[in-house]
């Protein structure tokens, strides 16, 4: 039987989505989705795909066009020194991407260096696979980066990975090109994979652009690198994603993982990243460009408060507001000290402004203290939300 998995925590966020649910008109900045549709390429090549019956059994690794775009894409665009097709497998999405390589890397006992405060998601995804997390601060008076002789320092004997997402969720922390260097060196030194989730390379901000640690000298020999076309695309639901692995010992073990867990990804979802990837790139810069925007005027309205409940800086990628919290603040009716603040926080915005959010504590220890809203939801949603938190916040309580 499957015991191991009564060890594995449910991630928080399923329980704020059951809250949301029973609320009539909420203010849904708890998901980490976009306020936009689908570029109209995607729509129009699935569209197309339907009616040409594109819908039979294909290749497991995908289909030979959309491969040869994602090869095209991480050699020209994320200047990865990727010599062929081959590496590039296609998943259904970046979450299966991470559970297909983690499954495919590890055994078990293997340690992964993994960031605090980090997705949910990714650690239960390692322990599934038998692996074990060891947190590695981000601090934020780092612009939410790690200290990096301290993550050295976790490094022991069973270290099999380091696991990266730059631009990250939930802080919005960036890795500079420096940071990268440095744990490519240490990852070099002491034989380490890297695993480098990049789900959010397209929304950078102020000027910035995206970089991959892979396209580092001689680090693509020992990076995954892993993509989504969920949040540069806005094809969230849709579940598409992709990874490129060189080493063939670790890419057949993959490949099998792969097909044991979907055969193949979904013929006309992968026909719309082929539509996505021809035709729908100045879109998405379209959308990076209303990205900032947003950003812009969530925390414009965040400053507004005044009551310093909430404070932070504006983040430099992805498109989450990971705000801290005043350690004095207590909900109205508190007739005791709260066991999570975060979450006494988040309970008390849902029940009482309709606004989803979610705990730090749920992505770590060190995201105590703090809640993640998503700013990239239409703007009347986001003005919504400002003007019930206004309501609640603007007066301590």
């Amino acid at each position: 039987m499957g015991r191991y998995l009564d060890s594995i925590p449910s991630s928080g966020i399923m329980r704020i989505r059951d809250m949301m649910f029973g609320l009539e008109n909420p203010y849904r900045l708890d998901q980490g989705d976009v306020g936009f549709d689908a570029p109209d390429a995607v729509k129009a090549a699935m569209n197309r795909a339907i009616a040409e019956n594109k819908t039979h059994y294909v290749q497991t690794l995908g289909i030979p066009r959309l491969r040869e775009l994602i090869f095209e894409r991480l050699r020209d665009r994320n200047h990865i020194p990727i010599d062929t097709v081959d590496d590039v497998m296609v998943t259904n999405g970046g979450i299966h991407a991470l559970y297909v390589i983690f499954h495919g890397l590890l055994e078990p006992g293997d340690e992964v260096l993994c960031a605090d405060p980090m997705w949910p998601t990714t650690r239960g995804t390692i322990q599934s696979a038998h692996g074990v997390t060891v947190d590695c601060p981000l601090y934020e008076s780092r612009q939410w980066r790690p200290d990096l002789d301290e993550l050295e320092s976790k490094i022991t004997p069973k270290t099999r990975a380091i696991l990266l997402n730059s631009p990250q969720n939930p802080t919005g922390g960036v890795l500079t090109r420096v940071d990268m260097e440095r744990i490519a060196a240490v990852a070099t030194e002491r034989d380490l994979w890297v695993i480098s989730d990049e789900a959010y390379e397209d929304v950078v901000f102020d000027g910035e652009r995206h970089m991959s640690i892979a396209s580092l000298p001689g680090m693509y020999d020992r990076t995954i690198p892993v993509y989504t076309f969920s949040k540069s695309y806005a094809m969230t639901g849709l579940r598409l994603g992709y990874l490129a692995v060189k080493d063939r010992t670790v890419h057949e073990r993959i490949k099998k993982v792969l097909y044991y867990t979907c055969s193949n990804i979904g013929t006309v979802v992968q026909w719309g990243g082929v539509g996505g990837l021809e035709n729908g790139q100045a879109q998405v810069e379209a959308f990076r460009v209303e990205l900032q925007a947003r950003r812009d005027l969530f925390y414009a309205g965040i400053a507004e408060l005044g009551s310093g409940v909430l404070s932070g800086e504006p983040p430099k990628g992805a498109f989450y507001a990971f705000l801290r919290i005043d350690p004095d603040w207590r909900p109205p009716d508190a007739t005791a000290e709260p066991e999570s603040l975060s979450w006494a926080l988040v309970e008390y915005l849902i029940k009482e402004g309709r606004i989803g959010c979610v705990p730090g504590a749920d992505f770590g220890a060190h995201g105590e203290g703090y809640i993640r809203l998503c700013f990239a939801k239409e703007r009347r949603e986001l003005t919504g939300a400002l003007a019930s938190l206004k309501t609640l916040l603007a007066v301590r309580a």
